[in-house]
C-alpha cells in the first residue's frame, strides 16, 4: 500500500465522511461526558492554505503524499477523539521545520512532522509513504511505524472518530 499514492478525490471523501461522523459525535457528547465539546473541525484548503504548501513544498523536499492531502485539507481539529488527534496546518508544518528539521529515522527517508495527538506524541510522513509516530512528546527522541501510508493514517482517525461516538 505505501507504494500506492493518495488520491486528492480519496481525501475530498474521507473529509466527507468525517464530517457525518464527527456532527454524530458531536450531537451526543455533552450528555454522554457531562462537559460540552471542544472545536472538532476538518477545515478545507483555502487559496491562503495553498499558498503555505507552495512554500513548505519551497522550504523541504516534502513528501508528494502530503502535498496531495494538503491541497484538500488545511488542517485537522479533533480534541474529542481518543486524547485528541490534530493535523498541523502547512503553515504550522513549515515553522516547525525551520525550527527543528527534518525527522531522522533508521533506514527511512527523512520525515516531515505534520500531525499530533493530544498527549505531545508527534506524527512523521517519510519519502516512503509511511507515518511514524513519536514514542514520547518529543521531536528527538524514537520513532515507531504507525501505518504504512497517509491513506491507511486517515482510515484509523476516521475509525476512532467513529469509536468515539460509542
Amino acid at each position: 500500500m505505501a507504494d500506492e499514492r493518495l488520491e486528492a478525490e480519496w481525501v475530498r471523501g474521507w473529509c466527507e465522511q468525517a464530517d457525518v461522523a464527527v456532527a454524530e459525535l458531536l450531537e451526543s457528547f455533552e450528555a454522554r461526558h457531562g462537559f460540552p465539546p471542544g472545536g472538532n473541525v476538518i477545515t478545507r484548503a483555502t487559496d491562503e492554505s495553498h499558498k503555505a504548501t507552495d512554500a513548505l513544498v519551497e522550504l523541504t523536499p516534502i513528501p508528494s503524499d502530503l502535498t496531495t492531502m494538503y491541497w484538500v485539507i488545511g488542517e485537522v481539529s479533533l480534541p474529542d477523539v481518543d486524547s485528541g488527534y490534530f493535523v498541523h496546518a502547512a503553515s504550522t508544518v513549515a515553522r516547525h521545520f525551520r525550527e527543528y528539521g527534518a525527522i531522522h529515522i533508521d533506514g527511512e527517508e527523512p520525515a516531515i512532522v505534520f500531525a499530533s495527538d493530544g498527549g505531545g506524541h508527534l506524527f512523521a510522513l517519510a519519502g516512503s509513504g509511511r507515518v511514524w509516530r513519536s514514542t514520547m512528546a518529543s521531536w528527538f527522541d524514537q520513532f515507531d511505524l504507525a501505518s504504512a501510508s497517509l491513506q491507511e493514517f486517515f482510515e484509523g482517525l476516521a475509525r476512532r472518530i467513529s469509536g468515539s461516538r460509542s
